[in-house]
């Protein structure tokens, strides 16, 4: 474990931008990290895990701390339900296909999303109709102040769409080091009703999938329209899909009928941010070394050499321009530091 200085983070974010950590150290298990914790309480740190949800504009002025802890196991089952524990520097879509492998089911619908698995219960992560919250049992967190350990429950962790107590509340003071998830045994609740993925599964002749099918689907869905980050540097999602008042968006809906939309709640509606950038112009669009992919309008990529600071300039038009021609705000998911 050696802290060193001047550090390129350049091969640790997803968008691969050129970025200095004033120092970085790499952390293996909980004995090491609570060292380093102890060893530089007054220095400011930046905990890192996979660097696929953030957006580098500038050098860190800090002690870089990435989370590298491995690991996973069954911690306890019965006849319906595995519970089992990822440390927080596994792979994300690793861990998933060890599940699928393993026959647990409950996170097939988020295969290849980038990232380790210790973040994802920060971002409550989702996609195809699935969140973390549906299977997260617990994680355990370091106390970045005095190093002792917490476990947060469910109810603790406040998950609401792309939010937890870690983004708010808690922000700044856990270092998530391990998570559990409640997965099926048996009875797998199997989710195809999005569209995308009951298209793909017909292409291909299933119609009574299993976990390894949905996820191959997925998968097939996510590399049709999702750039390949160590291709194409982008941290996925950049936005979030905005959720409106049913009264606020009628109003909106009568001038653009045409606009995509899902309810969330009697009172509440989701719009499709991917869908309302499109409609805009933007997709596929290029601002020099930054721009907007041509297969997903909501994916940021970095073209070539793009700094933090480019590509933040991008989306901010973006956001502007959705502002004045739909009324809408659109808020980024991606971590801008």
């Amino acid at each position: 474990m050696e802290i060193q200085n001047n550090f390129s983070l350049k091969n640790y974010n997803s968008f691969g931008i050129e970025a200095k950590a004033k120092q970085f150290v790499a952390v293996h298990n909980l004995a090491e990290l609570k060292a380093v914790l102890e060893q530089n309480k007054s220095q400011k740190k930046f905990i890192l895990g996979g660097g696929s949800n953030m957006l580098l504009t500038k050098d860190i002025e800090a002690l870089v701390i990435h989370i590298d802890l491995k690991g996973r196991k069954i911690i306890k089952e019965n006849e319906d339900f595995v519970w089992v524990e990822s440390q927080a520097g596994e792979n994300w879509h690793e861990f998933v296909i060890w599940t699928i492998y393993k026959n647990f089911g409950g996170l097939e619908n988020m295969s290849l999303i980038p990232g380790n698995v210790g973040t994802t219960p920060v971002q409550n992560i989702g996609a195809y109709g699935t969140e973390i919250k549906d299977t997260f049992d617990s994680c355990e967190a370091m106390t970045i102040e005095n190093q002792k350990m917490k476990t947060f429950t469910k109810a603790e962790c406040h998950f609401g769409y792309r939010e937890s107590v870690f983004k708010n509340e808690a922000k700044d003071q856990y270092i998530i080091t391990s998570v559990v998830f409640k997965l099926t045994k048996r009875n797998h609740k199997i989710n195809t009703s999005y569209g995308d993925i009951a298209a793909e599964l017909a292409k291909n002749n299933i119609t009574n999938p299993s976990l390894k099918d949905v996820s191959n689907a997925v998968i097939a869905i996510r590399q049709s329209k999702l750039p390949d980050p160590k291709e194409l540097g982008n941290s996925g999602s950049f936005f979030k899909n905005p959720i409106l008042l049913k009264t606020d968006f009628e109003k909106i809906h009568q001038k653009f009928p045409e606009m995509k939309y899902y309810e969330v709640s009697e009172t509440e509606v989701k719009v499709p941010a991917g869908w309302l950038i499109e409609q805009a112009g933007f997709k596929g669009k290029r601002f020099g070394n930054a721009g907007i992919h041509k297969n997903q309008a909501l994916v940021l990529v970095n073209y070539g050499n793009a700094t933090g600071q480019e590509i933040l300039d991008v989306s901010k038009e973006i956001q502007e321009t959705i502002f004045k021609t739909f009324g809408i705000h659109i808020e980024a998911e991606v971590n801008v530091i």
